[in-house]
């Protein structure tokens, strides 16, 4: 974790609550293009991300058409998976059909009593509380938000806290 950029997000963004439709859009949809690659792969290319996919406003990726999947999978910036950046799409609409918006349903699991790490083995892949919000989501028509990946959307931002019990970023 020596990365400069990847220190930034560790000690100002990651665990920190985020709330807000489009801004936990943008996180599922980092979260499902990080899949099977490094997170430091997705930070280095988030700000392409966000010019290629209009910031992750949800109402914009929405409309998205064919023409835009054959764009993003043009777009050397970005992880180029057709089945990650159509489920990006996917999920945009299936998210904009949700009677109470995607922050409250992600925030509905909310975990601030999940017991404090003291070393990354006490840091799990997946939770009850992930397998449940997973499930939901997929209940809505969302894709690629298994277990393990709504784990780590629960971890980015703040469901969870799971800064190991001795990290300076742990109280911030």
């Amino acid at each position: 974790m020596s990365d400069p950029m990847y220190l930034t997000y560790h000690d100002e963004e990651w665990g920190r609550p985020l709330r807000g439709d489009d801004a936990v859009f943008e996180r599922v949809a980092l979260e499902a293009f990080q899949s099977g690659l490094s997170w430091l792969t997705i930070l280095r290319k988030r700000e392409n991300f966000r010019a290629a996919f209009d910031d992750f406003s949800l109402p914009k990726v929405a409309a998205y058409t064919e023409r835009d999947v054959e764009r993003l999978l043009g777009d050397a910036g970005i992880v180029r998976n057709r089945a990650k950046i159509e489920a990006a799409i996917n999920n945009a609409r299936a998210a904009l059909d949700l009677p109470d918006g995607l922050s409250e349903l992600v925030w509905r699991f909310a975990d601030p009593d999940a017991p404090v790490p003291k070393t990354m083995a006490d840091v799990p892949a997946a939770t009850p509380g992930s397998k449940a919000l997973a499930k939901e989501l997929k209940k809505h028509g969302f894709r690629f938000v298994g277990p393990t990946t709504a784990y780590a959307l629960m971890q980015a931002i703040g469901l969870v806290n799971d800064h190991l019990e001795d990290c300076v970023a742990r109280t911030r």
